[in-house]
């Protein structure tokens, strides 16, 4: 791949800093660039990236019978408009925020050509009446008469020559040898073949002595930290200032990038793969989706099950923590054009685990070639020798690998943890360090302006964190800090042996310096009473203060000289918008945006100040996050990027105010006490390796790229999650299975460095029904919407929107076309994808994609902040929200969860067909729990739950369920605190009436309703029709 600037793979889209040519960001189009879609790359962080081997000249190219270039989502791509030839570009020439790498190829390439059959309109708006009720199947007939094709085109990516079959059905066969190990078996079946039983793991008895070697593979891929572009153009490949260019570098080193060897011929022969055949029946099942219209499950979808042997799948990486949108992985990327379906992973890598094996052995075993951590799915080829299962290559077994540890038997390396547990982590030895670990070190940041004193937010950041000091993770070197500012910035001095912490006050925004910086940041437990003096201290401190300004950037840039010789974490409290020094913002917000039905304007930062300042902090392992608690625009779209690039969390509480928004304060409270006590890694990295011929090209979620594959995470935390994007860019032909690991390489607060490892196996297929037999509507829906976010970003949300719906239109149309052998009439769709369609219209009229509404520009961005950063279990709950009836709670069916009872009510479907008067209904939105209790609910849930006399004494809004000592009111306490205690963040309750404004939230929660900007889910299912059908 040709160098693209920094700014584009980190999701620049700030000043106009050219790079060149952007070239294989994921597909190149040399159609595009004719039309001037990718002359420059705005960025302003030149990389020194590897470049790929050059691509065929006709890659990407595309005939149209109409001169029409659609919006896609990362090689997915269509739109529809209902008049004039129109020029959309490619989502992948953008410069998208989902950051765009790949690994060199192997070898020469091939690329097979994309044809276009024409555009489509955009997807019409609704009908202007607005009734609940199903539109009649002909109600989009004012549209007949435009002429539609579907014109979603995949391109190929890059193919070697060697290995270039296509399989056009079936199974898989091949006979791979290595020419050193060329009579070595097959010691590990992973699918099942044709004939015969499953192959079992033997051995050969060998009594040699083994040499222990744990050193790191040279070949790794360089890193080049490149200084920010000046505005003049100049470009430097020096480290940034106060920084260790070698430090860097040795980073990737450690991690090992890893060379993995063009080996076309593999070490065992395989069998061919043949699905089971219930499974495969099930997921191809066709369904007519206009009849079939209740088709969401009463109870929580579950991940799809690779169909591997049962055996093999036990071992499997739990897919909460390790996703993939299709569990049959396509054997050519021309299979997965021709599926015309997302290939990507969507990881929660850190997440916080009830049972984690850890291992504590000086021998890290890895492959000496691609540096792959050994586990279950690694073949051995006897007692000695062990072949890895991404790039083939045959190890030998270190002598201290015989040993295991939990048997207590020598011998048997097949039985250790780390090849029985797909996730486990390592304590890594002293070569996994490039210095001392770093001490845990928090610096607070206060807003104490006038309207920050006006919310009253101090007393409550300032109590929590006094009942939390003894739960902030760390040890005896835990160092905090604490910076406050307004148009001036206070520093504190709790230097040991002061009887009360002092105030130091630095007037001169425009050249920041640090006074005592000796005495700043100080050891909590050494002056544990100073900080405790301080925070009951400081909400009185301002309160008299009627200072206005923000000077935020300049404080920023004292907490970032402050923490560089360390590291750690900075944590800011903002509640206004930016006014003075660096880093000043400026009212963006369109007073008639709120109401635009077409397009959102002001998505990008406007300026680049908060970026960069990112990229600084990562650079010296700081992460910055962001809690903005205001009411007024605060233009989070530049905000947000001190975070984003410094691997942060954002925070929004809007409107937050202690007494007109109590219901905020609670949630402040809950989610900054969960903040400050989770577990935290410092100074982490993370790789995510796949087996030889697959491609990850573009990653999602707050990290910055270091160097090609390498994720730069100053700070980890437990509830981040990340997508990849992926494709195929050799051949899969010679393996049955494929595998992906991904490898976070973290400093504890314990001072300890350890490597949590998690590894998955899929099996590949050679036929396009085994591939829809296989997808995961969920996780394509999470992968799309981080797409759909960058898409709105760096061209258009309508552009995104578009694009969303032509995600359902062509994979549907593909099924049709490449599987099914009777084409019948209706909308039919491969029971794998059912809900597809009903995801992406809950995406489109989810907060960040929805037209026609009243929410901030804040709230939008906030929404898309969710999207990039939230794991795929709590994303899908913000897209499509889960009713439940909860008048009539029972112990049928119940869960025991810690020794508590939990009901279990069905889920129902989201539309007002489903609500009863005479019932309660409790709507799960993710950040927000609403609960509307019907006119003529049954008198026993008030007295008995509400503890109310009826609905006319009800209150119009109640913000919490009295505990009151009856079965119903336990019931329906244990059901609302069950589902928050499942997710990190603390939802609000909302108990209301018809009255009550937030009516209007619950019902625009009913997707498959009609709204005044959007189709209902059958008035969507016949617009599909219209298209697929073509």
């Amino acid at each position: 791949m040709s160098s693209t600037g920094y700014n584009s793979q980190n999701g620049g889209s700030g000043p106009p800093y050219s790079n060149g040519p952007v070239q294989g960001s994921l597909m190149y189009s040399p159609a595009l660039a004719s039309q001037g879609y990718n002359s420059v790359l705005p960025g302003s962080y030149p990389p020194q990236i590897p470049a790929k081997a050059t691509q065929h000249p006709g890659h990407g190219q595309q005939n149209s019978s109409v001169p029409q270039t659609v919006p896609q989502l990362d090689g997915l791509q269509t739109v529809h408009r209902l008049s004039g030839p129109q020029n959309f570009p490619q989502l992948s020439n953008y410069p998208v925020s989902g950051q765009t790498f790949n690994r060199p190829p192997m070898g020469h390439t091939q690329v097979a050509s994309s044809q276009h059959t024409g555009a489509r309109p955009r997807m019409p708006s609704p009908p202007q009446n607005t009734a609940g009720e199903p539109a009649p199947a002909d109600s989009n007939a004012s549209q007949g008469n435009v002429h539609l094709q579907s014109n979603w085109q995949y391109f190929s990516k890059p193919q070697p020559f060697a290995n270039h079959i296509y399989s056009s059905a079936g199974s898989i066969s091949g006979q791979p040898s290595l020419q050193s190990n060329a009579n070595q078996p097959t010691t590990r079946q992973y699918v099942t073949p044709f004939g015969g039983p499953p192959l079992q793991n033997s051995f050969m008895s060998q009594e040699d002595k083994m040499s222990l070697e744990i050193e790191e593979d040279a070949s790794s891929y360089q890193f080049a930290w490149s200084k920010l572009v000046k505005e003049t153009g100049e470009r430097a490949n020096s480290a940034p200032p106060g920084s260790d260019s070698s430090l860097h570098n040795s980073y990737d080193t450690i991690e090992g990038g890893g060379y993995m060897p063009s080996i076309n011929n593999l070490a065992s022969s395989v069998g061919g793969l043949s699905l089971h055949h219930s499974q495969q029946l099930d997921g191809l099942r066709a369904l007519n989706l206009l009849q079939e219209r209740n088709i969401l499950p009463p109870t929580p979808l579950k991940a799809p099950t690779p169909c591997l042997l049962e055996d093999i799948q036990k071992l499997n990486c739990n897919p909460e923590l390790f996703r993939c949108t299709l569990t049959n992985i396509p054997q050519t990327q021309v299979l997965l054009n021709k599926a015309k379906l997302p290939l990507g992973l969507l990881l929660h890598p850190f997440k916080d685990l009830s049972q984690l094996p850890v291992v504590t052995s000086s021998t890290i075993v890895r492959c000496r070639s691609c540096r792959t951590y050994i586990n279950p799915f690694v073949s051995f080829l006897d007692q000695r020798r062990w072949k890895c299962n991404l790039c083939y290559r045959v190890n030998d077994v270190p002598e201290e690998f015989m040993y295991n540890p939990v048997t207590r038997a020598y011998g048997e390396p097949h039985k250790r943890p780390e090849v029985q547990n797909a996730t486990i982590e390592f304590m890594a030895p002293s070569e996994y360090m490039l210095r001392p670990p770093q001490p845990p070190v928090y610096l607070f940041m206060l807003d104490v302006s006038h309207n920050a004193l006006e919310t009253s937010y101090l007393n409550t950041v300032c109590q929590t964190l006094l009942e939390n000091l003894d739960w902030l993770p760390g040890n005896t070197r835990t160092k905090i800090g604490f910076i406050t500012f307004d148009s001036t910035i206070h520093f504190y001095s709790l230097q040991e042996g002061l009887s009360q912490p002092q105030m130091l006050v630095v007037s001169d925004i425009d050249d920041v310096f640090i006074p005592m910086p000796e005495n700043l940041l100080v050891n909590l437990n050494e002056c544990k009473e100073l900080v405790q003096d301080l925070l009951k201290n400081l909400p009185q401190m301002f309160t008299k203060s009627s200072e206005t300004q923000s000077a935020l950037g300049p404080a920023l840039q004292a907490a970032f000289k402050l923490t560089s010789p360390t590291g750690g974490r900075i944590t800011v409290f903002q509640t206004q918008l930016p006014s003075l020094g660096a880093g000043a913002l400026k009212p963006r917000e369109e007073p008639n945006q709120k109401s635009s039905a077409k397009e959102i304007h002001n998505l990008t930062p406007s300026t680049d100040f908060y970026k960069k300042l990112a990229l600084d902090c990562s650079g010296q392992q700081i992460s910055v996050d962001l809690f903005l608690l205001s009411g007024r625009y605060s233009d989070l779209a530049s905000l947000g990027c001190i975070s984003r690039y410094s691997a942060g969390s954002v925070y929004y509480y809007r409107s937050y105010h202690t007494q007109h928004n109590p219901v905020q304060v609670e949630k402040l409270q809950k989610e900054l006490k969960r903040y400050l006590t989770r577990k935290i890694g410092f100074e982490a990295v993370m790789r995510i390796r796949c087996t030889r011929g697959l491609s990850i090209h573009t990653f999602h979620g707050n990290f910055f790229v270091r160097s090609t594959d390498l994720l730069s995470l100053p700070n980890v935390n437990p509830d981040a999650g990340y997508a990849v994007q992926m494709s195929v860019e050799e051949n899969l032909t010679d393996t049955p299975v494929v595998s992906f690991q991904s490898a976070l390489l973290y400093t504890s607060s314990k001072g300890e460095r350890r490597i949590r490892v998690h590894t998955m196996c899929l099996p590949v297929v050679s036929a396009v029904s085994d591939v829809y037999a296989g997808a995961d509507a969920q996780a394509i829906t999470g992968l799309l919407a981080n797409m759909a976010v960058d898409r709105s970003i760096t061209s258009s949300l309508s552009d995104a929107r578009d694009a969303l719906v032509n995600a359902v239109i062509d994979s549907l149309s593909a099924y049709r076309s490449s599987v099914l052998t009777v084409q019948q009439p209706g909308l039919l769709a491969p029971h794998s994808l059912r809900l597809l369609p009903m995801f992406v219209l809950a995406l489109l009229k989810q907060k960040a994609f929805q037209t026609g509404t009243n929410a901030s520009l804040d709230e939008r961005i906030f929404a898309m902040c969710q999207i990039k950063n939230q794991p795929l279990l709590y994303l899908l709950l913000m897209i499509h929200s889960n009713l439940y009836r909860v008048d009539n709670l029972t112990d049928e069916g119940a869960l025991d969860f810690n020794d508590r009872t939990i009901p279990q009510p069905t889920i129902l479907q989201l539309s007002v067909e489903k609500l009863n008067r005479d019932g309660a209904y409790l709507m799960d939105a993710g950040s927000i729990l609403i609960i509307w209790v019907g006119r003529n609910c049954g008198q026993n849930f008030f007295t008995q739950v509400l503890g109310v006399a009826n609905y006319e004494t009800m209150p119009v809004e109640m913000n919490r369920l009295p505990e009151l000592d009856t079965a119903e009111s336990a019931r329906a306490i244990a059901f609302i605190s069950w589902l928050r205690e499942q997710r990190p963040f603390f939802p609000t309750l909302h108990i209301i009436r018809d009255e009550n404004p937030l009516k209007t939230a619950f019902t625009q929660n009913m997707i498959e309703d009609r709204t005044e900007s959007a189709l209902s889910y059958y008035e969507f299912l016949l617009h599909l029709q219209q298209q697929v059908n073509k």
